[in-house]
């Protein structure tokens, strides 16, 4: 499946008010596992952006008053999200700004027309999954972050493509078991990098179904019964034998 996890900033919260885009940020990820391309492109809104999203993301006027305008740049962005599943953090936000700027130059250009993107991605929203999953608790992308434990301390103002890339570990950490940690922080190669933790992630490249259960051969249950005989033994009791669908050994208690 492949997978594009997007940000983006804007001159301001609301496109019904004249905000545009100034930023796209995106990566891609196939069957959940991070393939290095990316998205990424400032964007001249043909507008002034509002000192508080100046305060949020950092981005000035004069910073993208030589960049292009989104109808120069919508063609290759929108052939980069086209048919994926985008994985955004508060979807309607983002998706939102991207159809309005797509309505702005579909009523430009006629034709060929772009969007909505909901006729044409998947949307998965992850501060909605967020909130289902921890319901009471705060759930912005910092917060996500130190509850997983992810490195964020380059963070310190909002960029698209930067949010986009710590997204993607957000996601991959809440939806479990995407990563396997190496205790080797100097081991390189594709698909790994330093979490700041002394220790390097690797993201598995592992289909549904394709992962192996070893089940343990007689001598090996033979080995584990043993075990459980000497705990009982010494404890005068077994915490397994009490467990639903576990096979108590005949010296086991009642």
């Amino acid at each position: 499946m492949r997978q594009i996890i997007l940000d983006t900033e804007t001159t301001g919260i609301d496109p019904k008010d004249g905000h545009r885009l100034i930023e796209i940020g995106a990566v891609e990820m196939v069957n959940r596992r991070l393939t290095g391309n990316t998205y990424h492109q400032y964007i001249n809104p043909e507008r002034e952006i509002e000192a508080e999203a100046v305060a949020i993301h950092g981005i000035t006027n004069e910073r993208v008053a030589d960049e292009p305008v989104f109808a120069e740049i919508a063609d290759a962005f929108w052939a980069f999200i086209e048919g994926a599943e985008l994985v955004i953090h508060n979807a309607p936000f983002d998706v939102g700004f991207i159809d309005h700027e797509l309505g702005l130059l579909n009523a430009a250009r006629g034709e060929p027309r772009l969007g909505p993107v909901a006729d044409h991605c998947r949307i998965l929203d992850t501060l909605r999954m967020a909130r289902d999953k921890h319901p009471g608790q705060r759930n912005s992308l910092d917060a996500l972050c130190k509850r997983y434990e992810i490195e964020n301390g380059h963070r310190v103002l909002h960029g698209a493509l930067l949010d986009s890339e710590i997204l993607a570990d957000v996601y991959l950490a809440m939806t479990g078991g995407q990563t396997a940690l190496s205790l080797d922080a100097s081991t390189g190669g594709e698909g790994e990098g330093d979490n700041g933790g002394g220790m390097a992630i690797r993201r598995l490249s592992l289909s549904p179904g394709q992962l192996r259960v070893q089940a343990p051969d007689e001598a090996e249950l033979a080995a584990h019964r043993d075990k459980l005989a000497r705990i009982r033994e010494a404890a005068g009791e077994c915490r397994w034998d009490g467990l639903d669908g576990w096979p108590a050994s005949p010296e086991a208690p009642d």
